[in-house]
């Protein structure tokens, strides 16, 4: 009676360990139909079918949710988790999208501080290009004249 316990209890339950409560439609949003290449909550197909039947008959067993996806993947492959891992090659899906947004926001900043170098110099141009009327002038130059 002791081996038939130990063989049927998932081994996160006889470690101790706290294992997340597994429901249908929480699984069902998680993993794909490995024939439709859609959601398994939003696919109608016998094999979405088969699916569901699956992931009932090892949540009735006392999986946990982490559990059944790895029974999944056993079952039917890697392909029909929703996510891809987060180990190896499959981390840069994860990764590569964070290092262009900042590689985005790295070059608009660069380009927004040029344009407002830019833009200044040509108002400190603009500024030094005034022209002056003939009256200024010699207004300029008489008080110019002071300080010789």
């Amino acid at each position: 009676m002791l081996i038939a316990y130990v063989l049927l209890t998932p081994a996160s339950a006889l470690a101790g360990a706290p294992a997340a409560r597994a429901s249908l439609p929480a699984i069902e949003r998680q993993v794909m139909c490995v024939t439709c290449k859609i959601p398994l909550n939003v696919a109608d197909s016998t094999q979405a079918n088969d699916e569901r039947a699956y992931i009932q008959e090892l949540i009735a067993k006392g999986y946990s949710e982490a559990q059944v996806k790895r029974a999944l993947v056993s079952q039917y492959g890697p392909s029909v988790l929703g996510l891809p891992s987060t180990h190896g090659f499959d981390l840069t899906v994860y990764v590569v999208p964070v290092v262009v947004l900042l590689a985005l926001l790295a070059t608009l900043a660069l380009v927004i501080l040029r344009w407002r170098a830019q833009a200044r110099a040509q108002r400190s141009a603009e500024a030094a290009q005034v022209t002056l009327t003939s009256t200024e002038r010699e207004r300029l130059e008489q008080d110019m004249a002071h300080f010789d």
